[in-house]
């Protein structure tokens, strides 16, 4: 049986999605754990999380059309491995979608306008209400560590298909000859 690959942009939003994940959590972890009162490097971090997280909200919402009307879709494992693996990526990509969404109300509760690395603002839509964004910031947060939990699990999940069960699952991702 010849190995099936997923196609170009679907291989293509999967990495970037991982890149993202990975930059995201990596500037919040340094803007609130290693500069929480630096007033130099703070403000840098901070912008570049919003700004990232302007990117990851439109990737995420490109990929989430791209999987539901042209993406390819492969045949899923049968039995229980097929089953986890689906509510897995249903899983992963509701989270995807609410961080996204929870960036921006988050933003919003706040009450400030935010911008695109300088190259443009977002307005508030909104009055501030701290009690809100305490509670957005809060459900942001733990979101975002689902998601680097379950990504961390989606990643040992695929180096178990490699190299113990040794079925090529991992190299349908992996590999660049996606299918056009």
């Amino acid at each position: 049986m010849e190995l099936e690959y997923y196609d170009r942009p679907t291989f293509w939003f999967h990495w970037l999605t991982a890149l993202m994940v990975v930059l995201l959590f990596g500037t919040s972890l340094v803007w609130n754990y290693i500069t929480p009162h630096n007033r130099a490097w703070r403000p840098l971090f901070e912008e570049t999380h919003v700004s990232l997280g302007i990117i990851f909200a439109a990737l995420i919402l490109a990929r989430i059309i791209w999987r539901f009307t042209g993406g390819r879709q492969l045949v899923p494992e049968p039995g229980l491995p097929g089953r986890l693996s689906r509510l897995m990526y249903m899983i992963l990509y509701v989270l995807l979608a609410a961080e996204s969404v929870l960036g921006f109300l988050l933003r919003w509760a706040q009450g400030e306008e935010f911008t695109f690395f300088g190259l443009f603002s977002i307005p508030a839509l909104m009055p501030q209400n701290r009690d809100l964004a305490h509670t957005l910031e809060e459900m942001h947060n733990y979101v975002g560590w689902a998601i680097v939990i379950l990504w961390l699990g989606h990643a040992l999940a695929a180096l178990f298909h490699h190299y113990v069960l040794k079925d090529k699952v991992f190299k349908r991702m992996w590999t660049r000859r996606a299918a056009a």
